[in-house]
Order: C-alpha cells, then structure tokens, then sequence
C-alpha cells in the first residue's frame, strides 16, 4: 500500500529489530534495552507478525499483530504496540495503517480484531472509536 511517499508492509523477521527505537518510545523508555530486543526476538517465534510504515524508507509506525483463535470470536488478530511517530501523526498516516490492517486480517481469514489501550490515552481512543472500534471490557493485568 502506498500514499505518496508513506508505504505500509509486513516487516520481514531479519529486520524486526528495527522496530526498537519506537518501542522503546511507546514506553516511555521503562524497560531495558536489552529485555526489549529479547521478547521482540521471542515473539517472532510466536503467531506474531509485525507490520511497518515507511516514509521514504524511514520506519516511522509499527503495529505487531498476534494471530489466534478465540472461543467467542473465532479467528482474530490483536493488535499490540501501535505507534506512529509524532510527526507523522494527524497526516492519515494512521488511518492508513488500520486499512492496511483491515484488509491484510481478512487476507488472513480473521474475522475479529482486538486491541489494549492505556486507560490514559484519551489520543488512542477518539481514534479507536473513529475507526468503529467499541469498548466491550477490561483488561486486567496482575505481576506475577
């Protein structure tokens, strides 16, 4: 998929690693370096794909997708870390992103999309629910 100079595609596993820099910052910097790069390389091993935005060859949004089967959906995929760098943002760059991700799900017999935002991110939700994304739950999380 292209728009002028902003292409989107699946980022090939030799290149994953690529993606550091904007995890590191949809972090918020809070988990080491070196973890990081080893639960990227961990999921590769995983029903992970991750899909990349390009502009002009340079990496400016990511967003991982974990393929599974869900007893109350059926085949779905999750969405996970989705971030587009701040200058690229309120350009479309997103919408096109979620197209992308529409259209490559479906390709892949999903018929379900899920996915976590922070509960704080007031940003992520306008655009969620823009996008015809609706709240059914929580997500809880306890540290083991």
């Amino acid at each position: 998929m292209k728009d002028n100079a902003v292409s989107i595609r699946i980022i090939e596993s030799k290149d994953i690693l690529s993606i550091l820099p904007l995890l590191q910052k949809l972090g918020n910097f809070t988990v080491a370096e070196a973890v990081l790069k080893e639960r990227i390389l961990e999921s590769t091993k995983q029903n992970y794909e991750c899909i990349g935005v390009y502009e002009s060859e340079k990496l400016i949004g990511v967003c991982g997708l974990w393929f599974q089967t869900r007893h109350y959906a059926g085949k779905c995929v999750e969405l996970d870390h989705v971030i587009i760098d701040d200058d690229a943002r309120s350009r479309g760059v997103g919408k096109m992103l979620m197209d992308y991700v529409y259209h490559y799900a479906k390709r892949k017999g999903c018929n379900w999309i899920e996915l976590n935002t922070y509960v704080q991110n007031f940003p992520s939700h306008k655009f969620y629910y823009n996008q015809g994304f609706v709240a059914k739950g929580y997500h809880f999380v306890k540290e083991i």
